[in-house]
């Protein structure tokens, strides 16, 4: 019984399967490596936020990013990233 509709690709690929036209990659390591890579450049792709803000609070962030001689979207982001990595540490200076 067939519970999903196949595209002509996918039957291709099946039929070239069972018909044993696939074959063996060389250097099978170095090739799952290059393709790891495509998939970690895909997944870490930058997206745009808004995000709104007091005034206060970015005057804080911006003069905080000054002292760290950095941008201070890029500090931002940098919290964020700590925060949904659980490694964000609140030193409060």
């Amino acid at each position: 019984m067939k519970y999903f509709n196949l595209d002509k690709q996918e039957e291709k690929i099946i039929k070239d399967f069972d018909n044993d036209k696939f074959i063996s990659v060389g250097k099978l390591k170095t090739e799952m490596a290059k393709y790891k890579k495509y998939a970690q450049t895909t997944l870490n792709k930058t997206k745009n936020i808004n995000i709104r803000l007091s005034e206060k609070d970015l005057q804080k962030i911006k003069a905080k990013a000054i002292k760290q001689g950095i941008p201070y979207q890029t500090l931002i982001a940098s919290l964020i990233h700590q925060y949904t990595d659980n490694t964000f540490v609140n030193n409060t200076n």
